[in-house]
């Protein structure tokens, strides 16, 4: 196995796993870093998806007693588990209809660099907008919320089909607009992950099966082991962070990186695909 292409596997799987999780966008920084390593064709995008996919078994590891209790619930008819179980359902149903619908025309026309950096840059601000306004907080737990609160996450959720708005960044700060807690929101946010994410990989297998090959099993083990232990360590981390900060760092991390995406695709030091 070429040393060179387990160590891009090793990078991408640790960009997926940190960025995943936290309000930064994986796909936007997938898309960049891939760009930069030249490993964005189709045998990188069946990269991507195994790689997503051990970043969602981190979540469910990290949750694994909530996710055995709410299991036991069902079968129990416990109305809480039912309840959470619902939100979740109803909370997803926005990104899937939307990117059933929008999907090609959005990778068709914004899945490349320059859009991507742009995209950083808008959340960016509307995360530093969100944390200048009062936060009232109406909901203190995932457990405390009510359909339509999940359905407004749903479709906070959706606005990241658009690449580098981040799935997380909109469910999160889409949570504190609506009155959730931080911790509220950041813990639906991940939940939420767990079928979105899922349906999205095995839509994704399903649609470039014809890709996936023995010779590439090296790549996808070093790349999963890296974006489990990342998307690990950034779940935890994020949730000791937001219990003494808010998501300020985070609006200037990715002004920054967008700025820096533009002024090196329009001065030309670096040659973005598609830019």
């Amino acid at each position: 196995m070429d040393i060179i292409l387990l160590l891009k596997a090793a990078i991408l799987g640790i960009v997926e796993g940190l960025t995943e999780f936290l309000p930064i966008s994986s796909t936007g920084h997938l898309i960049l870093v891939g760009d930069l390593l030249n490993f964005n064709d189709e045998r990188g995008k069946v990269f991507e998806i195994v790689i997503q996919f051990a970043a969602i078994l981190a979540v469910c590891w990290e949750y694994r007693a909530k996710l055995v209790s709410v299991t036991s619930g069902l079968m129990q008819k416990q109305e809480g588990a039912q309840r959470f179980t619902f939100n979740l359902f109803i909370a997803f149903l926005p990104l899937a209809i939307l990117g059933l619908i929008f999907g090609k025309m959005i990778k068709a026309n914004l899945f490349s660099p320059v859009p991507v950096a742009l995209a950083f840059i808008i959340g960016g601000f509307i995360i530093l907008w969100a944390e200048k306004r009062t936060h009232t907080v109406t909901i203190e737990s995932v457990d405390d919320m009510h359909w339509k609160d999940a359905l407004k996450m749903g479709l906070a959720q959706a606005l990241a089909l658009i690449p580098g708005t981040s799935r997380s960044g909109a469910t999160i700060i889409g949570g504190l607009f609506f009155g959730l807690s931080r911790k509220a929101a950041t813990e639906f946010s991940f939940f939420l992950a767990i079928p979105t994410l899922t349906m999205a990989t095995l839509y994704e297998v399903v649609k470039y099966r014809d890709q996936f090959h023995a010779d590439d099993l090296g790549i996808f083990l070093v790349g999963s082991i890296a974006s489990f232990i990342s998307a690990f360590i950034a779940v935890r981390g994020l949730l000791r962070y937001i219990s003494r900060h808010d998501f300020t760092v985070f609006a200037w991390y990715r002004i920054v990186f967008g700025v820096i995406v533009l002024l090196t695709a329009y001065s030309g030091a670096v040659s973005w695909s598609a830019a």
